[in-house]
């Protein structure tokens, strides 16, 4: 079946004439009466032309197309091409369709060739001008809206409509490009594009601000609840379409912060809501990434000032009574990578050595299962056998990165050694094969 066509015209005559010679066509016709009837048909369909009779009772031709108009920009949806048929050959109602936004006018009675060629006509030029209006509105990776037509949509949205703003953050995305290149990064992107796809609604706007930065307008989100159960599964669906892509053993804390804020509640004006959710973001990436963090009344206020001298003494007895440990300590990711900058550039500064030991562990003839368990085994000797100074992150299923961050660098060897022979006494330890690779910091 060819294009989609829709004649609207109250007069049954034409109406037939309209459906024999487009039908031949091999155009799928649809025949309405009245302009209030296309406007209700509209509201579900998305015919690719409309041939519209300028007179028509109770509702011109002219009044519906104004209203169409109007309907579409509400929506964000493209126009629809219109053809105007008409039997005033007056030019100056020609001019005013024009002016409305029809794409053409055609006389009754029809001409066959005429009236084919200006359709086919029109619905080219129309793709043409999608076509080029979509290369300058959306991005290209995501699918989006770029950031200024997002912006621009987002502002009308907020002016007129209830919902939440939002910015959406991507956690640790740099290190999929570092360690996974940039094919796979946006691969990535693509992913979370898909993900925030499968979760928003026709009315919810989402565009791409930056690099992994995106803004969006959720329509009638107001509730805390939801607002938080949406930012739960879309990092739940997100870290699995990631672990997809880069596998299982990727071992970055990839994850989606979002700081948001309610409208009209906090005001509908632009600048205004994206400095709130930009706070707020900031409040997510501080409280451990992965989650959202929604602007209140409350968020600006200041806590009750103590004396810095109480303040010190309060946070110092809270640090002093919790139990300080007795093994080398274990971080995620995020706090290892703090800290080893922290020790480099302590170093730089003061003087010192700290030293860098990955430990890559082969388990031979041992199911995931039990391979898990060893490793396990092995990492809480590792903890005990070094010195509470150290630190440990499980790099994959079977890599320890260790820090040092002072070390006598010729007595590494003799360190290893130490935690080799530990790890003898570990079951399972006659079927692993351990290598490893240091380097001085």
């Amino acid at each position: 079946m060819g294009n989609w066509v829709v004649v609207v015209d109250d007069e049954a005559l034409s109406l037939t004439s309209a459906k024999t010679l487009l039908g031949s066509e091999d155009m799928k016709i649809s025949c309405l009466r009245s302009g209030r009837d296309l406007l209700k048909f509209m509201d579900k369909n998305e015919p690719d032309l409309i041939l519209l009779d300028v007179m028509m009772p109770e509702m011109d031709g002219f009044e519906t197309l104004e209203i169409l108009r109007k309907r579409e920009k509400e929506e964000g949806k493209l126009e629809t091409p219109v053809i105007f048929l008409t039997g005033d050959m007056d030019e100056s109602t020609e001019q005013r369709g024009l002016k409305l936004g029809a794409s053409d006018y055609i006389h009754k009675p029809f001409n066959k060739d005429i009236l084919i060629r200006r359709i086919n006509n029109t619905i080219q030029n129309s793709r043409k001008i999608e076509s080029l209006t979509e290369d300058a509105t959306v991005d290209k990776l995501t699918g989006f809206l770029n950031k200024t037509s997002g912006i621009e949509h987002i502002c009308d949205l907020i002016l007129r409509e209830s919902g939440t703003f939002m910015i959406l953050d991507l956690d640790s995305f740099k290190l999929v490009n570092d360690l996974h290149g940039h094919d796979n990064g946006d691969r990535v992107l693509e992913a979370f594009s898909y993900v925030v796809r499968n979760n928003t609604r026709s009315d919810d706007i989402v565009c791409r601000i930056g690099g992994d930065e995106f803004l969006a307008f959720f329509c009638n989100m107001s509730n805390d609840t939801a607002i938080r159960a949406l930012t739960d599964r879309l990092n739940e669906q997100f870290t699995s379409e990631v672990t997809s892509i880069l596998g299982n053993d990727h071992g970055i804390p990839v994850g989606i912060s979002i700081g948001a804020v309610n409208v009209p509640l906090y005001g509908r004006n632009y600048e205004t809501l994206f400095k709130m959710a930009d706070e707020e973001l900031y409040k997510a990436k501080q409280n451990g990434k992965h989650c959202c963090s929604i602007y209140s009344d409350s968020s600006d206020a200041a806590p009750e000032a103590n004396s810095p001298e109480d303040e010190l003494e309060r946070i110092s007895r809270i640090i002093e009574e919790r139990n300080e440990g007795r093994e080398a300590l274990v971080l995620g990711t995020e706090s290892f990578t703090a800290v080893y900058h922290f020790v480099s550039r302590y170093n730089s500064r003061y003087g010192g050595r700290a030293l860098k030991l990955l430990l890559v562990v082969s388990i031979e003839d041992e199911t995931e299962q039990l391979a898990e368990k060893t490793m396990t085994e092995l990492g809480n000797v590792l903890k005990t056998g070094i010195r509470k100074s150290d630190i440990i992150m499980k790099n994959k299923t079977n890599q320890f990165f260790v820090l040092f961050p002072v070390m006598n660098v010729s007595a590494y060897e003799k360190v290893i050694e130490r935690i080799i022979e530990e790890w003898k006494r570990v079951p399972g330890f006659d079927r692993c094969k351990v290598s490893y690779a240091v380097e001085v910091c």
